[in-house]
Parts: C-alpha cells; structure tokens; sequence
C-alpha cells in the first residue's frame, strides 16, 4: 500500500500524533504507553517553555487514512552554538516497514536541510535532557519510569536506512540480595574516614525551589563535558521538575556536600511505570484508580540522576550516594526486588566502576545513531 507523509501543526494534530503509537505497539507486552494528557502538555508550544529555543517540525506517515508512523525533526538552538548544523530526530516510530520509516526519515532530513542543517542524530525526544536513545538490547522487560522502549525491529531498519551508532548508554540493574555487601561496606567507611569533609543529606520538598536551583546548577555543571549534552534552561528544568513532583520520594533523593559546598545530588525514583503500564495513557475512566492504588505496589527504583560537579569528580563521591540510597530503600520497603541505575554513558567509567562493584550488571543499552546530510 501506498505510503504518503505529511506534515502536522503543533499543539492541534498532537493528540493523532500521540494515539498513532497504539498500533504500532500492539502485542508488545512490555511498552507502556505514555500519559496522553502529560504528553499533550509537552507538545504544546504554549506550555512548554522548549520550544522558545528549538525549531520543531513533526510529521505522521500514513497508508489510506492509518495513522503507520510518526518523526520529529528538531532544530536546538542552544545545541548548534557549540555543534554548527548538527540537529535531532526523535518521536522516530514506524509499523514493520522500511518503505514506511525511510519516507519519515527523509521528509525530516529534507525540512532539517531547508534549516540549514547539515547532520542528524536520534533518537532524542527532544534533546538529551528528555528521553532519548534506541533500545538495542534487552528487550525482554519493561522501561523503567522515564526511559523509553521500542520494538525490536527498529535497530535493523534505522542501519537499512544508514544510521550509524555514535554512542550507547547503559542501564544497570542492582539485584536486591539484602544489604549492601559487607565489603562494600567497609570501603565506603573508610572513604567517609577519609574525607571526613563528605556530608550527605536528604533532599528537602518543602523548600523545593532553593532544591531546584542547587540541582539545576550541579547538573549543568556536572554533566557539562559528557558527549551529547545541552545546558537546560531554568525555565525548562523548572517545567521538568513540576512533572516529577508526584512521583519524587525525598527519602530517596541526596545532596552530598564537601566541606561545606554541595558536590553533586542523587535522584532515585520508585518505578511508576508499573503503574501508569495499567492506566493505558488515561487518567479516565479507571486510569486515577490504578495510580492510587498501584503506588504501594511499586517494588523497583530507578537512580534517575547522580551527577558530581566537575571540580569534585576526582573524589570517590559516587559510592556514599549509592550506599545511602540503597540502605534508604530498604528501610521504606524491605521487599524491592532491585534497582536500576541508568542511564550511564558507556565511556563514564568513573560511574560504571562503583556500579560493578557494587554487583551492577548491563541489562539494556541504548544506543545514539547519526547520519550526514550532505
């Protein structure tokens, strides 16, 4: 059947751009579709402060009147002042079909190229400060909150159509046997005996904006020189935050101080994901019923941030984040079955090294493609 592809307007088409993705996911078990009314948001340019600073053109691939595909195709602005003509594709989800993906592809490369771009790189939705990466392995469990899944088939299409890798990222999974190992235990004392100038503390929600504004500055910081990234904006961080402010634990998330000047934080989340997997992208009818009812049941979290400011990284701060958090979950629930951390670039060996240590194994990657389009 004949594939055709045609452009949509933001924030009008973003519901069919949204509800396209149900098909396509059909008889995948382990997709969790994403909160329609919390996607709308992000895709109106009226709300989300993103687009003051990115130029986005969507498009929907379709055969007859079905809806067979969607592709963003993304101009940031603040990422070509350090990278000149370098732009994004994200949203990138297609049928089984490489008529279907190519005809995306290009109509993004065209519009990018009629912007003066003159490389593309994806899966980012819309940046590396949302959700990016293509799952290429480990394919048989769910996302944990925040990371993106997709069918399996799409590796092989995006190489048929000559992307190639430009970097993976890994997602690490923790397996809980009890407390931490004693080892593990007697290291991290005598790394606090040590530096006697390490302090931790919980994060504090009553006072969140001041939290806000020490977060925003350590990640800016502490992720500045690692591939792929792009500074955040207040205003954008601030609207990230507001989306999480429902599902953050406090008991879960750290500042870590060294001699008195905060050093890095670390952000776990419990893994709402097993929640909203049953909401089925809608709070109505039943969707509100199985948020209040399912939190108890979350047995898995996810270390969503742990970054260390660029003047500290040579001290071993990683480890004490990641003991306190673990001890910290078990006290809330004894019962979890495990932690992922993620996602870890797979040259920051100062992050992967405590996690290996720590019994951490790889149990996805994710994987950046990139293509010129010259």
């Amino acid at each position: 059947m004949t594939t055709t592809v045609r452009p949509i307007e933001l924030p009008r088409d973003a519901g069919a751009f949204l509800k396209a993705w149900w098909p396509i996911y059909e008889g995948d078990d382990h997709w969790v579709p994403p909160l329609i009314m919390e996607r709308k948001r992000f895709f109106d340019p009226g709300t989300n402060p993103y687009f003051n600073h990115a130029t986005i053109q969507c498009f929907m691939a379709y055969q007859g009147n079905r809806p067979v595909g969607t592709i963003a195709a993304t101009v940031d602005h603040r990422q070509i002042e350090h990278e000149p003509g370098l732009a994004n594709i994200g949203f990138f989800e297609f049928i089984e079909d490489e008529d279907v993906a190519g005809k995306l592809l290009d109509a993004a490369c065209t519009w990018l190229k009629g912007q003066g771009m003159k490389k593309v790189q994806g899966p980012f939705n819309f940046n590396s400060n949302h959700e990016f990466g293509l799952l290429v392995d480990g394919f048989d469990t769910d996302p944990m909150i925040a990371n993106p899944h997709n069918r399996e088939y799409y590796g092989r299409i995006y190489e048929a159509l000559g992307m190639e890798k430009s970097m993976d990222w890994y997602a690490y999974w923790l397996t809980n046997d009890g407390p931490a190992p004693p080892r593990l235990l007697r290291v991290n004392d005598g790394i606090m005996r040590r530096y006697p100038g390490i302090r931790l503390r919980k994060v504090d929600l009553a006072n969140i904006d001041q939290e806000a504004e020490l977060l925003w500055e350590i990640y800016n910081d502490a992720w500045s020189e690692n591939w792929g990234h792009v500074h955040f904006n207040r205003d954008e961080f601030d609207f990230t935050v507001a989306g999480l402010k429902q599902v953050i634990n406090p008991d879960l998330c750290f500042f870590v101080y060294y001699e008195d000047e905060v050093a890095g934080v670390s952000v776990t989340l419990p893994d709402f994901n097993q929640v909203a997997k049953k909401m089925n992208g809608s709070i109505f009818p039943f969707g509100w019923w199985h948020f209040l009812m399912g939190r108890s049941r979350i047995d898995a979290i996810r270390v969503f941030v742990l970054g260390i400011k660029n003047k500290f990284q040579h001290l071993p701060l990683g480890s004490p984040l990641y003991i306190k958090t673990w001890e910290e979950a078990r006290k809330l629930k004894p019962t979890v079955r495990g932690a992922e951390a993620s996602l870890v670039l797979e040259t920051n060996h100062r992050m992967r090294s405590p996690l290996e240590k720590m019994g951490g194994k790889i149990y996805k990657t994710y994987r950046v493609y990139s293509k010129s389009l010259e």
